[in-house]
């Protein structure tokens, strides 16, 4: 099978000829640009003092190219779409050094300020005349955002403030999404992944605006979350107007791309913590599942493609609900988390869901384990999801920064040996 014939018969649920595996299709299932580097000079695709491309600032992760999918055997690439998530666009690359002396380029409009701690200020649109909207702390990997909370007056509470980044894209804007899928699809062999902006409703990383000058609306990340309840008809009405937004923005983006796209990706808002569901399920049902529901039935009547879900945490109690809107693929199956062992999501919900993930966790053993711990994990994990199709591998979200190569290469390792 060709990686895309792989990807198209798992998410048909049905045995392929091998696992797919996916590294760096989105912003989810990426890989930190430090240890990325580190694992291009082990399999010897870079020299000392190369540089790798940090196609996503706010994560800082790193571009996954073609010679390193088919050094590790990866199935998917992501069809990108939009600026980065501080409002400026993947190019124009300038040389820039991470805090562990990791030489990389970064988008010419990456501009930091330094602090007196060593922290880094991080600006919207690379604009260093207004308020930063990003801090990486000394020493850090990646940026937090800053909360630009304006006085929120509740009487003047207006929902096209908090619809600002969320914008009808324009038909240059689509003309290059049909363009780009389609060079992938007939000049790659790989299964493709594609998102538009503004789907993931109530998605807490785009909340703070980091990628606004002047944001207005609710952009404190707590008032946001307390503002579900408190202010439900205002965050309702803003999801209503996100939605059809979104819906316009799909019907011009279709036609284009058509065929050419596998996966779309829908939302990367959270749902879940450590413990279970952050929100109640009938929050989930009134707020997020109608226009996940109007989305997901949008997408399945006009299109081929499948709708992939990321979401932390355990979120098995929300999985039916899930479901029933529409959702196709869930990412990043936090197995860790309670209520989400392997075999119990497998042996429930493995016919109606592909899983995207799930393959080592990120927050223990690939980082701290030893190199065998880690193939053990993912061997053990193979064993259960990938029976039947249904399943393509990636670890427990993002490959994190000071994770070492020996565990990155055991876990593909890992892949090949249960593929025999």
């Amino acid at each position: 099978m060709t990686s895309r014939e792989r990807l198209q018969t798992s998410l048909n649920h049905q045995q392929p000829d091998r696992v797919a595996v996916d590294l760096g299709a989105t912003a989810v299932t990426g890989i930190h640009a430090s240890t990325l580097s580190k694992l291009r000079l082990a399999l010897g695709l870079d020299q000392p003092g190369d540089r790798v491309k940090v196609i996503e600032p706010y994560q800082m992760l790193g571009e996954v190219t073609d010679d390193l999918r088919e050094a590790l055997g990866i199935d998917t690439v992501g069809l990108g779409s939009g600026p980065t998530m501080f409002g400026y666009p993947a190019a124009d690359w300038k040389p820039w050094t991470l805090f562990d002396g990791t030489p990389v380029l970064v988008p010419g409009q990456f501009n930091t300020t330094p602090e007196q701690n060593g922290d880094l200020l991080q600006y919207p649109e690379g604009d260093t005349s207004v308020s930063p909207s990003g801090r990486m702390p000394a020493g850090g990997h990646y940026h937090d955002s800053l909360i630009r909370q304006e006085p929120i007056d509740d009487a003047h509470l207006d929902p096209d403030d908090n619809l600002e980044e969320f914008t009808h894209l324009t038909h240059d804007d689509a003309e290059g999404l049909g363009q780009g899928a389609d060079r992938l699809y007939q000049d790659t062999p790989y299964g493709v992944v594609a998102g538009i902006e503004g789907i993931g409703f109530g998605d807490i990383a785009w909340v703070p605006g980091p990628q606004l000058k002047h944001p207005r609306g609710i952009r404190d990340v707590a008032e946001w979350y307390m503002s579900t309840v408190s202010r439900r008809d205002y965050i309702y009405e803003v999801f209503e107007r996100q939605c059809e937004i979104a819906l316009q923005n799909l019907a011009r983006v279709a036609p284009l791309v058509g065929d050419s796209v596998q996966v779309f990706f829908v939302t990367g808002t959270d749902f879940g913590t450590q413990r279970g569901p952050f929100l109640s399920l009938a929050t989930y049902r009134d707020l997020f599942k109608p226009f996940h529901t109007i989305v997901n039935e949008w997408v399945h009547r006009n299109t081929t493609w499948r709708t992939f879900m990321h979401t932390c945490g355990g979120v098995e109690p929300l999985l039916e609900d899930f479901i029933e809107a529409g959702f196709d693929i869930l990412n990043p199956v936090q197995v860790s988390a309670e209520g989400m062992g392997a075999a119990h999501l497998k042996r429930n919900y493995g016919d109606r869901l592909t899983f995207w993930g799930g393959g080592v966790d990120t927050q223990k053993t690939l980082p701290f384990g030893t190199p065998e711990e880690v193939k053990q994990e993912v061997l053990s994990r193979l064993e259960i999801f990938a029976p039947d199709g249904g399943y393509v591998f990636n670890p427990i979200h993002n490959i994190q920064p000071k994770t070492p190569v020996e565990n990155v290469l055991a876990m593909f390792e890992a892949v090949r040996e249960f593929q025999g």
